[in-house]
């Protein structure tokens, strides 16, 4: 049996790192050997490679898109849960939806992993009434296997306990069986999953009201997440709404938006340029 340990030599770390940072802009630190030893241990021993610097050769070759795919897929990061951080849910149901009553909204849920984040952004608009009938949640990941089990609306007991009160999950939730609970299509339906990689074009997206993008932005360079915040800000119509990260506050953010203090909690409002 191969060590994938010992497949992960200094100079083929190198290598892989400034691949993965080329292709999805996750930037890993020079002390992630260990990381990347466990998350494609299964991959190396599978295509035979007893070093990872070949396991580079053949993925910048760019003839084996599947196990492209499937690296990307294990290097990504999917912790998630219903809620999370609550502030962004609080300040969109008691400040966002009211000043957007009139119209209908677009909202993107970037980076939306397994789905927690897009379906709990529907929840809230699915209480709030004003907008049940007149949201687009838009919903991308970069893990195509995640975007698939999003897609699913299916969780298991586990995963439905993390964020989600009893009286959400027996309003949203059907249950399946003694393990498994699904979204309810009332929920579902407002939410469409697309793949995309952050460092490509938004242009396809369109133009949205909100955009939830948290979380994410930690696992980039500096340069690469001051690009996705431009971009992102051309996604906003006018005066529109960004969220981030709790821990994602950015120097040279003020050029693109206003911080908005909602005690607790903050938005940032974009500005016109």
């Amino acid at each position: 049996m191969l060590s994938s340990a010992n497949a992960i030599t200094p100079n083929g770390y190198v290598k892989f790192r400034d691949y993965l940072q080329k292709v999805c802009g996750i930037s890993l630190s020079d002390n992630k050997q260990y990381l990347v030893a466990s998350r494609l241990g299964r991959i190396l021993e599978r295509e035979k490679f007893d070093k990872i610097e070949r396991l580079v050769e053949v993925l910048e070759a760019g003839r084996n898109p599947k196990l492209k795919e499937e690296v990307i897929n294990a290097m990504t990061t999917n912790e998630t849960l219903w809620f999370r951080d609550s502030h962004p849910f609080e300040i969109l149901k008691n400040k966002l939806l009211p000043e957007h009553a009139n119209v209908p909204l677009r909202i993107w849920s970037a980076a939306s992993s397994t789905g927690q984040e897009p379906y709990s952004i529907s929840m809230v608009v699915e209480e709030s009434k004003t907008h049940s009938s007149r949201c687009e949640i838009v919903a991308t990941d970069i893990c195509t296997n995640i975007l698939a089990h999003a897609k699913q609306g299916e969780y298991d007991s586990l995963a439905i306990a993390r964020g989600l009160g009893l009286d959400l999950q027996n309003k949203y939730f059907d249950k399946i069986d003694d393990k498994t609970w699904k979204i309810r299509p009332q929920i579902s339906k407002r939410v469409s999953f697309k793949h995309l990689n952050l460092i490509d074009s938004f242009s396809a997206l369109g133009k949205f009201d909100i955009i939830f993008c948290r979380n994410v932005l930690i696992y980039f360079s500096a340069d690469l997440k001051m690009d996705i915040i431009k971009r992102m800000h051309a996604c906003l119509k006018p005066g529109g709404y960004l969220f981030l990260g709790g821990a994602e506050a950015l120097s040279g953010l003020s050029v693109y938006f206003e911080i908005v203090q909602c005690h607790p909690g903050i938005v940032y409002k974009a500005k016109a340029l």
